[in-house]
């Protein structure tokens, strides 16, 4: 094994991966497991692109498992939480929901749905999980964020307000817990092309008005954002704390 080898390796980790049945939670999962890591992979619910994901991971020779809730539902969550044989020390909060709405349009509803999976799940799942990080002296908690913290999209006004408190919470983690070995860090991706971004990407002169707001002058790929998330959950990242990393091409600016 060589040193660079050794420094973004996982070998001995167990990761927990939201949202892996696709798109960015996908990628990370798949980059996990090639650097040896165990995987839990998660969807909201079975899926045959769930399945398809737990294969992908086992075909590269990690060992693997899958959970599913509803993170909206709190007393689903903490049942699945509850029925995990043993708690990963490399927690990715990279499930989210979000509706595209002016604000005057939003109900509350929504809102409330949106704050459930973006926010309160966030803070669930830190607060099952950390003692066992605190416990063993070692831990990652990665958010997944947006480049809305930066600049909002009009028709995205309570998902960027969830990332942002999101985010907040993972700062607070940081401060806290680095004295255990912890780091806690959020990635804040531009626009992926994943398939939640099909249809917007799918109008020529939308993707002519996005790239022009985009300094690389390109839209990013789920292995972008997996790079990222893997030098944060290694070695290679240990000294990286508190930090918001946009991996956006530049949009934020």
């Amino acid at each position: 094994m060589t040193v660079i080898d050794e420094m973004f390796s996982l070998k001995g980790r167990l990761a927990l991966v939201t949202g892996s049945s696709r798109g960015i939670g996908r990628a990370i999962a798949v980059a996990f497991a090639q650097a040896g890591a165990r995987v839990i992979l998660h969807a909201s619910k079975p899926a045959p692109r769930l399945d398809e994901a737990l294969a992908e991971v086992r075909d590269i020779g990690a060992d693997a498992t899958a959970v599913t809730c509803d993170l909206t539902d709190a007393d689903a969550l903490r049942q699945a939480i509850q029925a995990m044989p043993e708690h990963p020390d490399i927690l990715v909060l990279n499930a989210s929901c979000q509706q595209y709405m002016p604000m005057e349009l939003f109900e509350e509803e929504e809102f409330d749905k949106e704050y459930a999976a973006n926010v309160r799940a966030s803070f669930t799942l830190c607060k099952a999980f950390l003692p066992k990080m605190v416990e063993s002296r070692w831990g990652r908690v990665i958010a997944i964020g947006s480049v809305n913290e930066w600049k909002q999209s009009p028709r995205l006004p309570v998902y960027a307000s969830s990332k942002s408190a999101q985010t907040g919470m993972i700062m607070s983690i940081a401060r806290t817990h680095s004295q255990y070995g912890i780091t806690a860090n959020s990635i804040a991706p531009g626009i992926i092309t994943t398939d939640r971004n099909v249809k917007t990407l799918s109008d020529p002169e939308k993707v002519k008005m996005l790239l022009a707001g985009i300094p690389a002058g390109f839209f990013g790929k789920p292995k972008d954002i997996a790079g990222t998330a893997l030098l944060l959950a290694s070695d290679a990242g240990a000294y990286i704390n508190g930090a918001n990393i946009p991996v956006t091409g530049g949009m934020h600016l």
